[in-house]
């Protein structure tokens, strides 16, 4: 459906690089990278809002790399929803019409309906919530029957549960019209629930674009594991590899791991504090990497207790808050830690 081919653009300070990407027809892909990435600059080049400098822009077969906005059949809604304060509901949600020169009030009311949002139609949009404002910005991007859906940081402005109530929304909407949507966030869990792809994109590149599951528990590099919260990143050389099991040493200490990787390369061994068990003696258990330390510091995250432990390097692990009280977790303890070969994705 979208192909980005080579597309460059400076802007100010910033610059896109060598953007090259394929959104498939009736996806919903999400683009994902911290503050200052070029996320929406990415963005606003799709949306015709900027030119590229170089590259080109495909919607199916058909190049709109030079076609203007209005010419691109696409929706955005921005992270600040863009309403208008002049006008109520209603005019907010007919002004995407008006620009395209329609009025089709019947249309208005079937997505108020949809959205939930009827009772909103002459309200004032300074009176309402902001989970009441993204419907709005929602219902007037929907009435213009677009090709393509560009959301920017859509949900980051409401709070957690709106936020969850405005995922369902999106969902529903991508399912009932299987629209095409590029979505932005910096939210990792917000990716992972929405997306059926994602690219990573940091510094003005994308870096690495795949499944969610593939993404999260195999990043192609350390840098990548590291924003998407590997919290166990460890620097190593590899000392030996048996038909793909390797052995990788870590200040001292050895870890197994399935790779590829030689004797001698340096490697960064990446592993999700969530594949750590904790226990205070050994127990039976198919795991190969099986260590003893001593826990250094606790942080409870909600529902979660991060747990960082010492065994001859640092490792960090995930236990539920019921869990750390009934094993006495506390600083200067001792624990057993464990973790399967197979929970180590190892990257150069």
């Amino acid at each position: 459906m979208i192909r980005i081919n080579d597309l460059n653009r400076r802007w100010k300070e910033f610059t896109l690089m060598d953007i090259d990407l394929h959104v498939n027809e009736g996806e919903y892909f999400v683009i994902l990278g911290p503050s200052g990435a070029g996320k929406t600059l990415l963005l606003e080049v799709i949306a015709g809002f900027h030119s590229p400098d170089s590259g080109e822009i495909f919607f199916g077969r058909k190049n709109i790399t030079d076609l203007p906005p209005e010419k691109r059949n696409v929706a955005f809604v921005y992270q600040n929803y863009s309403l208008f304060p002049h006008l109520n509901v209603l005019k907010n949600i007919e002004f995407g019409m008006r620009m395209k020169g329609t009025k089709d009030r019947a249309r208005i009311e079937k997505i108020a309906e949809y959205l939930n949002i009827s009772h909103l139609l002459h309200r004032n949009t300074y009176t309402l919530s902001g989970g009441e404002k993204q419907r709005i910005a929602i219902a007037r991007s929907l009435v213009t029957e677009p090709d393509v859906m560009l959301l920017d940081e859509p949900l980051s402005a409401l709070d957690p549960r709106a936020q969850d109530t405005g995922r369902k929304i999106l969902k529903k909407i991508h399912t009932d019209s299987r629209l095409t949507v590029i979505h932005v966030t910096h939210d990792q869990t917000e990716a992972r629930v929405m997306a059926d792809r994602i690219a990573v994109m940091m510094n003005g590149r994308i870096v690495q674009v795949d499944t969610p599951e593939k993404l999260f528990n195999r990043p192609i590099d350390d840098k990548i594991a590291h924003f998407l919260g590997v919290e166990n990143v460890l620097k190593g050389t590899v000392t030996a590899n048996d038909d793909g099991v390797t052995l990788i040493e870590v200040d001292g200490t050895i870890i197994e791991a399935i790779s590829d990787y030689a004797v001698g390369d340096v490697v960064y061994a990446c592993l999700r504090p969530e594949n750590v068990t904790l226990s205070k003696m050994r127990i039976k258990t198919s795991a190969r990497n099986i260590f003893e330390g001593e826990i250094i510091e606790s942080e409870i995250l909600g529902a979660l207790v991060r747990v960082k432990m010492d065994c001859g390097f640092i490792l960090n692990a995930f236990v539920t808050r019921q869990s750390a009280e009934e094993l006495e977790v506390k600083t200067g303890s001792h624990f057993i830690a464990s973790f399967k070969t197979t929970a180590v994705h190892v990257v150069l």
